[in-house]
């Protein structure tokens, strides 16, 4: 599958997130969102990416920005990983793999030799409008929140 690309018109979706509400990516219209995906709760690249995520939330909201974390896991999953870490954005459920196949982040991984289907990290930033603004292709989970944040403030 392949990444939407700037300027296209960003997949919509609609799903639940982390506490049962249902989530559409129209319901974010007139605001920026980050909308990342990441392969698993509670696993340590993940936690990484999301208290990156966490300790940078004030800077996202100052510049109006929303984040929305996406992988296959469930809303119970979700709820539990969200609370551990006391994330204060959005996850969203894709059990049914159709937001990841949607951006194309969903494909055939290796891990030990063994190649298996999976989310792949990836980043896109959606403008007002509903058009991708910056797709991140290569996420480092440590780094990743700033370097949205510097495409952001232009730094």
């Amino acid at each position: 599958m392949k990444l939407p690309e700037v300027g296209a018109k960003a997949p919509d979706f609609k799903t639940s997130d982390q506490h049962g509400n249902p989530v559409s990516l129209k319901d974010f219209r007139g605001r920026k969102v980050v909308l990342y995906f990441y392969p698993k709760d509670n696993t340590p690249g993940c936690t990484k990416e999301a208290c990156a995520f966490r300790d940078s939330y004030a800077k996202f909201r100052k510049q109006g920005v929303e984040i929305l974390g996406v992988s296959v896991d469930s809303e119970k999953s979700h709820q539990s990983f969200a609370e551990k870490y006391n994330l204060p954005f959005t996850l969203l459920a894709d059990t049914d793999k159709k937001i990841v196949e949607a951006y194309g982040v969903w494909g055939e991984k290796t891990r030990y030799g063994r190649k298996y289907m999976g989310t792949q990290r990836a980043t896109f930033l959606i403008d007002e409008s509903g058009h991708v603004a910056a797709v991140f292709p290569k996420v480092k989970p440590e780094e990743h929140a700033e370097e949205i944040l510097g495409v952001l403030t232009g730094k």
